[in-house]
């Protein structure tokens, strides 16, 4: 929406003549099903005679009284008020008609196909409370807050501060909440709607209770298992308050399932939202169980991390999102029963960091952030899983002890205030004695990943006589960094029929330079598999040594220790990905070793990157047997798999995915009818979705399955997966049809844009989608222009033809980028893009030798 771009300079002018003290919040939701009434009260100091604005996306503004007198509505352009002659205390009154969204931003409203109810909740991060109230939209305006939220008198209305007794008059209630602490405009939340609730209560280390509740839909209330993310949430207060050396900073914790949700959950202060796709009504993974519990922790770090302590601006959001990933790691491993959540954390989060780190669009974990749209894309893999792995090599660097002590003084010293990256290397600096300067400078101002590669010599009888690590750079990001790092050595242990890769040495030493000899190492037996960076401590790619690598081929699935195995199945992605080793070697590696593989994460992501290969890296002439190979062979593991098993049922749901032969159509139409029936596997309503897919992907199924299968499940789940399953019918007339919907009508919701845009790039034949090309570049500053950036980012990224990995398509992207230098942060998304196309040509090239 052109005119809604805030900037770091008009923040920072802002805050320069604005100190706000309180917002009076009140919204009236019973008016009507596209707009909802709200009255905001600001009390804010300004610099006397000043003029500034103030933010609010409004459809309609009834009136603005300033220091009262009326202000003429023309101050309004819809995105802003402005606002003149201020006096040093005011008292601004504005009175508006906002819009609720289907788009996951700002009052998102939701019916229930199942029943009709209405929910509604709200998504405030980066920058859209300005949809709800009349604000200064910056984070580091904090203010209290209070809220009076008029609606049914049935429903559950929840925000930050604790739930009020309703003022009943009728059908409707009035919900008059105490003000918050100071907090910033992004964390608060607004939950209305015939909510099931569950409650509970913790008694934290100071002896305080704290009031708990868990919500989900009416409709889904049957599936809500409360008492294990009670068990979750009590594990995580008790881990971070003796860890952080501060008790929880809000009087209770509320965490809601909201349906239609656009990210995992968002922190609002003590009124956590979560994607209720965590409310599981069927058989789920146990990666999604694991992440559950991550994202739950998650939320709960960012009570300290973000809520208590703010960034000042957004380019330090790594403050938030970094802490929060590497806080839920380390506490679902110390915490929980996922003791092996480092290993998750390689094999997904460093798998998306070390992605995101090649990218064009690459940036320091510290990011430059120009705007809101600059911020908007930052959402990434940098801020979240490199800025969390850093941190992890941080830890390694200055004492575990060191480092916990450090950000409990950070926690005292700014309680409810805003910060900037210097505030907390502070600390560290006083509680670990290193001079972070240089390694801030290094780590978090400058971007890209090293790669770390062995050199061993050995004598004739085999042992070392010298190991060095050597560490490269890419020419556009040449930094050379300090790692601290372990170096591990496995052998085989002979004579037996399960020999399992072990550890018999390692050594933790500090890696600096391009080249770092390591002689404690000089006079051991070379190893069957030397494998640098164990435990995972250092955030770089690793290379394996000849004859590591053959071992490693070989013997994969029988290293012991599953961090270990998941650091060398990513050497292997990573070494594939950058077109050093052949994609069909890596075809082979995966389904040679996958089957005795124990980490649900590490399958996952393992088998997701597999598809990737089999359709886009892999020489396109032999394309359509490799994908008939996986799919055979997917099958087959799924069949010996252990009954009941996670590997049984990943193995059968990516076997879905990627079927291509009549004999894997009949395989996938018994499974539905029942006529196959693999030991401990059933097929609940979720996977028959699923395997219905895979028959509308080989044109055995289509609308009239799709259409009979969504008349038994027409919830919101029935219709995502029904939407996907219709933009994957394999014809170009369904493609376009499924491209123009999403074009053509903006009133369809975010997970409907979401789940057809899955479809339409659900293909074994790429060419179904070469008609959608030209549409697509002459859509993109539109689509920037009028949608939400929810929706726009998703059809920009959802809707590019990114199956054809064409030379064709290399050309037509490149030839929109020269002609649109305008929108930094839409042309970034296209660079992705592009990136991606060009990585698979190089890939598909290097499998052709």
């Amino acid at each position: 929406m052109p005119g809604d771009n805030l900037t770091r300079l008009e923040a920072q002018e802002r805050s320069a003549l604005v100190s706000v003290e309180s917002y009076d919040v009140t919204l009236d939701v019973t008016t009507g099903d596209e707009t909802f009434l709200s009255t905001t009260v600001v009390t804010f100091a300004a610099t006397a005679g000043a003029s500034t604005f103030i933010d609010a996306i409004t459809r309609t503004v009834r009136s603005i009284t300033l220091n009262g007198a009326e202000v003429a509505t023309s101050a309004a352009d819809g995105l802003r008020i402005q606002l003149d002659s201020l006096d040093s205390h005011n008292v601004l009154t504005v009175v508006a008609e906002m819009e609720y969204t289907n788009t996951g931003e700002g009052l998102h409203r939701f019916v229930d196909p199942v029943d009709g109810e209405v929910y509604l909740y709200s998504q405030f991060e980066v920058p859209d409370s300005r949809r709800v109230f009349a604000v200064f939209e910056q984070p580091d305006l904090k203010a209290e807050f209070s809220f009076t939220v008029i609606a049914p008198s049935r429903w559950q209305v929840v925000s930050n501060s604790p739930t009020p007794e309703p003022e009943i008059s009728g059908e409707v209630g009035t919900w008059r909440f105490s003000p918050t602490p100071r907090i910033s405009s992004y964390i608060t939340a607004i939950v209305a709607g015939p909510y099931d609730v569950v409650r509970s209560e913790l008694t934290n280390r100071s002896g305080r209770v704290v009031p708990l509740g868990v919500f989900c839909r009416r409709s889904l209330s049957e599936y809500l298992d409360a008492d294990y993310i009670f068990d979750i949430t009590r594990k995580g207060f008790e881990y971070y308050e003796e860890k952080f050396d501060y008790d929880y900073p809000f009087e209770k914790y509320d965490q809601l399932f909201v349906p239609e949700f656009n990210a995992g959950a968002m922190e609002n202060a003590g009124c956590v939202t979560f994607t209720e796709t965590y409310v599981f009504r069927g058989k789920v993974t146990d990666a999604i169980k694991e992440r559950r519990v991550v994202t739950i922790l998650h939320e709960l770090a960012h009570m300290w991390f973000g809520d208590l302590v703010t960034m000042k601006w957004w380019n330090d959001l790594w403050l938030n999102e970094s802490f929060a990933e590497w806080a839920s790691t380390i506490s679902t491993a110390e915490a929980t029963e996922w003791t092996e959540a480092w290993t998750t954390f390689q094999a997904m989060e460093k798998s998306w960091a070390y992605r995101q780190d090649q990218l064009p669009s690459t940036h320091p974990v510290v990011a430059t952030i120009n705007d809101l749209e600059d911020v908007q894309v930052n959402f990434d893999g940098i801020t979240y899983a490199k800025g969390g792995s850093v941190l992890k090599q941080l830890v390694a660097w200055v004492g575990r002890d060191a480092f916990f002590s450090g950000v409990a003084a950070y926690f005292k010293k700014h309680a409810y205030g805003n910060t900037e990256l210097s505030d907390l290397l502070t600390e560290l600096e006083t509680t670990s004695g290193r001079d972070l300067s240089s390694w801030s400078k290094l780590w978090l101002e400058t971007a890209g990943v090293n790669t770390l590669r062995p050199e061993i010599e050995t004598s004739g009888d085999g042992r070392i006589t010298s190991f060095t690590v050597v560490q490269t750079a890419t020419k556009d990001y040449p930094t050379i960094r300090p790692h601290r790092l372990a170096i591990g050595f496995y052998e085989l242990a002979s004579n037996a029929a399960d020999a399992k890769l072990t550890r018999v040495h390692r050594v933790e030493i500090d890696v600096d330079g391009e080249r770092t000899e390591v002689p404690e190492l000089v006079g051991l037996q070379r190893p069957a598999l030397a494998l640098i960076n164990d435990d995972d401590l250092a955030y770089a790619k690793i290379r394996l040594d000849e004859h590591s690598l053959e071992t490693a081929i070989a013997h994969l699935s029988s290293i012991g220790d599953p961090l270990a195995r998941a650091l060398v199945w990513g050497s292997a992605w990573d070494s594939t990905r950058d077109a050093e080793t052949k994609a069909s070697d890596y075809v082979r590696l995966v389904l040679g070793n996958i089957a005795t593989e124990t980490e649900s994460t590490t399958i996952r992501t393992t088998l997701s990157q597999l598809l990737t290969v089999a359709r886009s890296y892999v020489d396109p002439a032999t394309r359509a047997q490799t994908i008939e190979t996986v799919g055979t062979e997917l099958w087959n593991l799924a069949k010996a798999a252990e009954s009941g098993s996670d590997a049984q049922f990943q193995f059968v749901k990516f076997f879905a995915a990627i079927p291509s032969t009549d004999e894997h159509a009949a395989t996938l139409r018994s499974l539905l009818s029942g006529e196959i029936a693999l030991d401990g596997l059933e097929i609940d309503t979720d996977l028959a979705w699923e395997l219905l897919e895979g028959l509308v992907l080989l044109g055995a199924a289509g609308e009239d399955e799709i259409a009979e299968a969504l008349a038994k499940d027409n919830t919101a789940t029935g219709q995502q997966a029904a939407a996907r399953a219709r933009a994957t019918i394999p014809t170009a007339e369904a493609k376009l049809a499924a491209f123009s919907s999403l074009l053509d009508d903006d009133t369809v919701s975010n997970l409907i844009v979401r789940h057809t845009a899955m479809g339409l790039q659900h293909v074994n034949d790429p060419a179904l989608l070469e008609p959608l090309v030209g549409r697509y570049f002459e859509s993109l500053t539109d689509l920037w222009n009028t949608r939400s950036y929810g929706i726009a980012s998703s059809l920009i990224v959802g809707l590019y033809p990114a199956p054809l990995a064409s030379h064709e398509l290399v050309i037509a992207t490149r030839a929109w980028l020269a002609a649109n230098q305008q929108i930094p942060a839409l042309r970034r998304l296209v660079i992705e893009n592009l990136d991606g196309v060009e990585r698979a040509l190089r890939v598909q090239e290097r499998d052709a030798q």
